[in-house]
This record gives structure tokens, C-alpha cells and sequence, in this order.
């Protein structure tokens, strides 16, 4: 009967460390990001929602946390995971002026 107790607490512990792991949503409408910048944890990641009515190619080149989303279509999303502590500069490769900052801390 004592396994029904650590059972519960088991899932209970699964269910608390999913609710920290939420990810933060970075929206892009009128061809600009929702915030310009963002602080986050090393090893967490942000969805990037396209909820504009074009495309964008959401990119980093910064060291450490180097992506390339490529064409991202109104209505999709994409989670990006930051590996490395540090200021990682996001952009969008087709509209210049699409710039944020995200800070990756320890």
C-alpha cells in the first residue's frame, strides 16, 4: 500500500517541474517582434509565433546559440532552445528592422 503515496508524489513532482518549464511566446505582427527583449534561463526556449500575414526567417548568429528558422508562414510556430549563457541578437533575415535581444542566464 506504500506504493500509492510515492506514486502520487511522483507525479505530482512531474507535473510541478512541467509547469516551470512553461515557454514564453514571442510574437510577430506588423513585422516586428512583441517584445525587443527577453531574459531567460540557459537550457529554456522561446516559441516563435508568426501571427503577422508574411513570412519571416527568425535567425541568430550569435555565438553559442546560432539559428536559422528559414520561412516561417503566417500561422506557424517554432520553439528555439538558448544553450548558452549570454546576449543573443535575434533577427528576421527578410525585415531588417525585426531586432530583440535575448538574454541567457545561468
Amino acid at each position: 500500500m506504500r506504493t500509492l503515496p510515492l506514486l502520487t508524489l511522483v507525479i505530482t513532482a512531474g507535473l510541478s517541474a512541467g509547469a516551470l518549464a512553461a515557454t514564453q511566446v514571442i510574437h510577430q505582427q506588423g513585422r516586428a517582434f512583441s517584445s525587443e527583449s527577453v531574459t531567460i534561463k540557459k537550457g529554456e526556449a522561446l516559441t516563435f509565433l508568426n501571427d503577422d500575414s508574411v513570412p519571416h526567417n527568425i535567425m541568430s548568429t550569435s555565438k553559442g546559440n546560432e539559428f536559422n528558422l528559414g520561412s516561417q508562414g503566417p500561422g506557424t510556430s517554432t520553439d528555439v532552445t538558448f544553450k548558452e549563457a549570454g546576449e543573443v541578437q535575434v533577427i528576421c533575415a527578410i525585415h531588417p528592422r525585426m531586432k530583440m535581444m535575448v538574454k541567457v542566464e545561468d
